[in-house]
């Protein structure tokens, strides 16, 4: 064989171990990665979501910006090693190149791309602007804070929601004066039993910078439970918000003392105002632990996109059939997977008395009688009958009335009240069946003979 045909089948050979390699698997393209929320083995897991800017692209309702009527305010500007120098620019808000509208506040912020919302002149006290955003959903947030473009203000409020506005709860004041603007310590010390007092303190309120000031409240920092976070239900709901609002009640008076001077002028006054060129919230959507993403739903609401057979808006509740046990959060030591509903007699109740068994606590025992209630699920509840007896604990060799059509677990049997019966009897065909196992079973309805004499429409 020449060496031109070795080379050949040498080539070929090489080809065909090289397509087989990327054949072995021909839908390896379209295979989806890995659910976090499940581990290699299929067993459940905690899973988060992205730690992300929850406040970025987001609107914020301001209650001044300048521009209508177009103004001129004026700054200082530092510069190294020279003195500094006095500026003034026209805000004009029909002017895109001069405009300085809220929603500068969460747009893309570079060094490169540096955008400013502005107030109006301060032309009065009090001088309060008030600054609101909604997330849209619970958040569980770690940081708020703020970059300036103007002196950090002297005196500003940081307040929560977790019901979508309705109602604010402090989270945390900066002032040179606590006591006198907030009525609160400066810098309180923080314990276990005061875990979710929101704190002032004197920090971040010096007048220098006079641009590129930065504030950062951190909502974990220095409480005590925040190594423990998973156990600590107090610091979960601390951190759960839906609305963030800063209020900015004091500018610094650089030049006009520290004190409010009501009488200044408006040139005067022209140098203060409000200017932020960067507001971000940082957290994670809040899912509890059972869902590592957030989507939109048909409505363009966010909500989690929950596993662990959970469901709600936060994950936070099972879903139907499956309240095996309490739900739970999830935590790094266990999922807290919903499991699917198995009751059966003896292994929950003891089905003649309607009362827990002996290794069920009182608590398990409740949830599942409010399941049974409230889910209406296909069991039936214990008739008023005497002696007491659980429809499910059947005495073997007892003649059963079952129901015809599996449609009938999706509706409930109420035997204490004749009238649901007679709807039962007339919606579903029933029959006598055989002797009943001795060892209840889940489906179809089992209904003992006894209740037919109480009830003889349930034979007709």
């Amino acid at each position: 064989m020449s060496r031109a045909w070795r080379w050949l089948l040498g080539a070929c050979l090489l080809g065909m171990v090289s397509a087989a390699a990327h054949s072995s698997n021909p839908f390896a393209g379209q295979q989806s990665p890995l659910d976090p929320c499940y581990d290699d083995n299929g067993a459940a897991r905690r899973c988060i979501p992205e730690f992300i800017n929850a406040a970025f692209g987001k609107e914020v309702q301001v209650s001044s910006t300048c521009g209508r009527p177009p103004s001129r305010s004026c700054s200082v500007v530092e510069r190294e090693e020279k003195p500094t120098v006095r500026t003034c620019q026209i805000c004009d808000a029909s002017d895109p190149r001069r405009a300085h509208p809220s929603s500068y506040l969460t747009d893309l912020n570079s060094l490169h791309n540096v955008t400013c919302w502005q107030s109006e002149n301060l032309h009065a006290f009090p001088h309060n602007v008030t600054l609101t955003l909604s997330l849209g959903k619970k958040f569980e947030i770690t940081y708020v804070s703020l970059q300036f473009c103007s002196p950090r203000p002297e005196s500003l409020a940081i307040y929560k929601s977790m019901d979508y506005g309705k109602s604010w709860t402090p989270y945390q004041f900066y002032s040179s004066q606590c006591r006198r603007m907030y009525n609160r310590p400066n810098k309180a010390v923080i314990t276990k039993q005061n875990e979710q007092e929101a704190l002032c303190t004197d920090g971040h309120t010096d007048l220098h910078p006079v641009s590129g000031g930065l504030i950062a409240f951190s909502t974990l920092d220095g409480r005590p439970s925040g190594k423990d976070f998973d156990n600590s239900p107090v610091l979960q709901d601390w951190v759960t918000v839906t609305d963030i609002r800063v209020i900015f009640s004091r500018p610094q008076l650089a030049g006009a003392g520290r004190e409010e001077d009501p009488g200044a002028s408006s040139s005067a006054m022209s140098a203060y105002f409000y200017a932020v060129g960067d507001f971000q919230v940082g957290g994670r959507c809040k899912c509890n632990g059972h869902a590592s993403r957030c989507l939109k739903d048909k409505e363009g609401k966010l909500v989690c996109d929950c596993k662990h057979n959970t469901e709600g808006p936060e994950c936070d509740r099972c879903k139907p059939f499956h309240y095996d046990r309490p739900w739970q959060r999830a935590s790094a030591r266990e999922a807290n997977e919903c499991l699917r509903q198995a009751l059966t007699c003896g292994w929950r109740f003891n089905c003649a008395t309607g009362s827990p068994s002996h290794n069920v606590d009182q608590e398990e025992a409740a949830v599942e009688r409010e399941f049974l209630k409230e889910e209406r699920d296909y069991r039936v509840t214990p008739p008023p009958l005497p002696p007491p007896r659980h429809l499910c604990a059947v005495a073997q060799g007892a003649g059963c009335l079952r129901a015809s059509r599996p449609s009938l677990d999706q509706a409930p049997l109420q035997t204490s009240r004749p009238v649901a019966f007679q709807r039962w009897q007339r919606s579903v065909s029933v029959s006598i069946s055989p002797p009943c196992p001795p060892v209840p079973i889940p489906s179809p309805l089992c209904v003992p003979l006894l209740l037919l004499r109480k009830y003889p429409a349930l034979s007709q």
